[in-house]
């Protein structure tokens, strides 16, 4: 049992719904990164998510795409950020995910990759551009190292193939709460937790929500039927404005201990 199954098993005895955690690894520097992932971990975020910063990103909003090409100005790449977890892993015990695009791991080289992924303390990896039939090698590979590959569900996607992909995923399946890019939207897409039921039917894997979500309000809604949700843009749109800010840590972390406290 890794840190993802054993977080959900928990949540699940307490009652509990998972709130995860997005920032851009690198964004503004590895050390701001290091720092608020401990205080992330502190204040007790569920998942901790790190985006790591591609130059053409499909699923990336301004926001974010922002952060990643600043990250990249300073010559971040996969290899630091896995150096980045194996530091964090002497001090934190909250379950970390990768969300990288296929390119950066295909250079990287897969089998390199899962194995300092493993030795570094990494528990999932999402890979928004790398497709279920595309993807069996690669989750084999996860799989022998007691990695997740998280796989997305889609609001276009059939029932049939949610059940190919509940199947196949590991750690928990993300639904991808609109047909577009991450940022943050006033009010959740309509029919959202219809669909979010479901997706419930079909499997017992824990089902959390990501892309839009920015609020409290959006949180207690999605909290009635899924098991988590994934808050990012928001998170990320605080860190730009402590940019200047030496209290940008602190600051952050209580934007995001506000909207995990709900």
């Amino acid at each position: 049992m890794n840190r993802i199954e054993k977080k959900f098993k928990e949540l699940g005895q307490a009652r509990k719904k998972a709130f995860i955690a997005f920032i851009t690894a690198g964004y503004p520097s590895l050390q701001t990164t290091f720092r608020l992932v401990k205080e992330f971990s502190k204040i007790g975020v569920d998942i901790i998510e790190l985006g790591v910063p591609f130059s053409d990103p499909m699923a990336d909003g301004a926001v974010i795409q922002e952060a990643s090409q600043a990250a990249l100005k300073k010559g971040v790449n996969l290899g630091q950020i896995l150096d980045l977890v194996k530091r964090l892993r002497k001090e934190v015990d909250t379950p970390i995910c990768l969300m990288t695009y296929y390119n950066p791991i295909f250079c990287f080289g897969e089998e390199k990759f899962v194995r300092r992924a493993s030795s570094a303390g990494v528990d999932g990896v999402i890979i928004p551009d790398l497709p279920l039939e595309e993807a069996k090698g690669f989750m084999k590979s996860m799989r022998d190292f007691h990695l997740d590959t998280i796989l997305f569900v889609a609001p276009t996607t059939t029932p049939r193939r949610i059940k190919a992909i509940a199947a196949a995923a590991r750690g928990f399946i993300y639904y991808v709460s609109l047909t577009g890019v991450t940022g943050q939207r006033k009010n959740l897409p309509l029919g959202l937790l219809a669909r979010l039921k479901q997706i419930k039917k079909i499997t017992a894997k824990p089902v959390c929500v990501g892309f839009g979500i920015s609020s409290s309000r959006q949180l207690r809604q999605i909290y009635k039927v899924g098991d988590g949700a994934i808050i990012g843009s928001a998170i990320v749109k605080q860190i730009k404005k402590n940019l200047n800010n030496k209290n940008l840590v602190k600051n952050v972390a209580r934007f995001v201990a506000d909207l995990k406290d709900v």
